[in-house]
């Protein structure tokens, strides 16, 4: 409930106030000048400073044996199990080529490129997520094999391997942070299963990285899930698991305690299945 007066260049004109220009213009955008004088909550000012401490030191991820750098309002891979899980999972024969989306930071893209594929085309629509990938493939000096491109959902194409880590949660976001773990109406996870199939090459496999913490909160069934594969004209061809290392897991004083701590996060690797193979062009 506390508020604070920002300044049009967004200085925060109060006595041993900090220097926050930056922190605020890599969320909002530069300093317009107008309309004027805002103010601003101690909680968001806070927000903002945390995600401009990430974007400049990073976050080790060690599956990529390097840091990440994310940017405000993209959602950071401080969550190293699915990252892990993409790393450990067999790759389909011959895979030259890999679609990366919602790249979001490019971690995902950037496992890929490290475990040998050529070619990854990584996509998201959101202009943050865009500017985040591309700095972080150039840190990493894969620029040359990792293409981030504009696009809601996929690229033009088939590959024979196909990445997602949509928003785990059926919910809407209150805020540009909330963006990357609520997905209204499960809008990202229904698209990405619906168009899978049509975007595969033969033989060719689709990863979906997906928590089950929406199932024990109540927002989403296991069975609603496996519906929505075989309505898709896909087939599981299996499933790696693993289990939440974050703090909150084992907080038991969190709300969300119980939930977070049957909590697993799957990789289920998808690909079409026969009886849909002849009604595909």
């Amino acid at each position: 409930m506390l508020l604070l007066p920002f300044d049009e260049d967004y200085r925060v004109p109060l006595r041993r106030a900090p220097d926050v220009r930056k922190a605020c213009s890599e969320a909002y955008g530069p300093a317009p000048g107008e309309p004027g004088p805002f103010v601003a909550s101690l909680r968001e000012l806070l927000g903002l400073i945390g995600a401009h401490e990430w974007r400049r030191k990073g976050i080790v991820v060690p599956a990529l044996g390097t840091r990440i750098h994310p940017h405000y309002g993209v959602f950071a891979p401080v969550r190293g199990e699915y990252v892990g899980l993409v790393a450990a999972a067999p790759l389909p024969p011959s895979c030259t080529l890999a679609f990366d989306v919602g790249t979001g930071t490019g971690v995902l893209a950037a496992v890929l490129a490290q475990r040998g594929i050529a070619r990854i085309v990584a996509t998201d629509q959101d202009p943050r997520a865009l500017a985040c990938a591309s700095e972080n493939v150039a840190r990493l000096g894969l620029a040359a094999r990792v293409e981030v491109v504009a696009a809601d959902l996929f690229p033009p194409g088939r590959a024979p391997l196909i990445v997602c880590n949509p928003p785990w949660l059926p919910a809407r976001a209150g805020s540009p942070l909330e963006r990357a773990v609520f997905d209204p109406d499960s809008r990202m996870l229904r698209g990405f299963i619906g168009g899978l199939a049509a975007h595969l090459g033969p033989g060719g496999e689709g990863w979906l990285v997906l928590s089950d913490l929406a199932e024990h909160l109540g927002l989403r069934s296991r069975a609603e899930l496996l519906a929505t594969f075989e309505a898709a004209g896909l087939e599981v061809l299996g499933r790696m698991e693993a289990k939440p290392v974050h703090p909150r897991a084992a907080d038991t004083a969190d709300p969300l305690h119980a939930a977070r701590a049957a909590e697993v996060t799957s990789l289920w690797r998808l690909g079409v299945a026969l009886r849909f193979l002849h009604k595909q062009p």
